[in-house]
């Protein structure tokens, strides 16, 4: 199979007949074989008898049906887990991601042996202040963390080797950092295209401000996991040991002090560097541990299952 064309969903059902048509079309006139595999995250809409009526109309058509909505990551995890194709194309189901940009994403991966092609909505037609601005903020927090340098982390457009989707795990709110998940796991052939972005035709966005603090925070987070993620003691262990150090040099200069060199003085306790030294150790600590605790977590940790399937179609 040639491609396998991903969309995770939440409440599409105007868009998915249009959306499959399109994209059908564009497979036949290239002559290629593929399957799409929509992922329905919990719709409360007929988002699902749409996905069915498609299935029996196009055998190249599957479906996901998962049992509440559990987030589009979880979504993207269990269509990279099934698809087939020697490249996989993610893309949204509102229609603003063009089909048309298909052939000659497969290209790039095929024909520039790239790993992943990440689109770039260089144009845009969403708000300025509430998408647009925030967006690019957001980017260039993540090309300065990363160390890749894409203009666009978050577009839904994006091409992979069937390899990098089968080694990649996009769990919690990680779909935004598909780029530096394949990145720290070894895929270095990394590029970009400029795609063109449409606007919504239909329903409005079901995601808020919000998703850029959470952006944010997953940021942290992925950094973090890719420096410490396997090494937790190298963090928290240097900085307790570094702490706990600086507490333990002022309690034995206290110690010295009052022991060889002014013991008529005041009480320890009445002096700020008893409660320095006190703070610094018992910080220090804590910190060790917490990194002594990750290690064991790390290494007794199972992968549970981040979500519960209810339905399937030609799967």
């Amino acid at each position: 199979m040639d491609i396998s064309v991903v969309i995770p969903l939440l409440n599409e059902e105007e868009s998915l007949q249009e959306l499959h048509d399109w994209i059908a079309k564009v497979m036949l006139s290239n002559q290629f074989q593929y399957e799409i595999i929509f992922i329905d995250d919990g719709s409360t809409d007929k988002s699902w008898q749409i996905i069915e009526s498609l299935s029996k109309k196009n055998e190249a058509v599957k479906g996901v049906c998962f049992q509440k909505n559990y987030g589009k990551s979880q979504a993207l995890h269990a269509g990279f887990d099934l698809a087939l194709g020697d490249v996989v194309i993610s893309m949204d189901a509102d229609l603003q991601d063009s089909p048309d940009e298909i052939p000659e994403l497969y290209q790039q991966i095929t024909e520039q042996n790239l790993d992943l092609v990440s689109g770039w909505k260089k144009k845009r037609y969403d708000s300025t202040i509430r998408k647009n601005l925030p967006s690019k903020l957001f980017n260039a927090a993540a090309r300065k963390t990363s160390g890749l340098h894409l203009h666009d982390f978050n577009c839904g457009l994006k091409a992979y080797k069937n390899d990098v989707v089968k080694n990649i795990d996009v769990s919690g709110e990680m779909h935004r950092y598909i780029p530096v998940l394949a990145k720290n796991a070894g895929f270095l052939k990394i590029d970009e295209k400029i795609v063109q972005h449409q606007a919504r035709k239909y329903g409005t966005t079901k995601f808020g401000m919000d998703r850029f603090v959470n952006g944010f925070l997953d940021l942290i987070t992925i950094w973090f996991l890719s420096k410490f993620g396997k090494r937790p003691m190298h963090l928290f262990g240097l900085l307790g040991s570094f702490v706990f150090f600086i507490g333990f040099c002022f309690a034995l200069y206290l110690g010295i002090d009052k022991l060889f060199i002014s013991p008529t003085s005041r009480l320890i306790t009445d002096r700020p560097h008893f409660y320095i030294a006190l703070v610094a150790m018992i910080i220090g600590t804590q910190l060790f541990l917490a990194g002594f605790v990750g290690e064991l977590i790390l290494r007794g940790k199972n992968n549970d299952d981040r979500y519960r399937i209810s339905k399937k179609v030609n799967i």
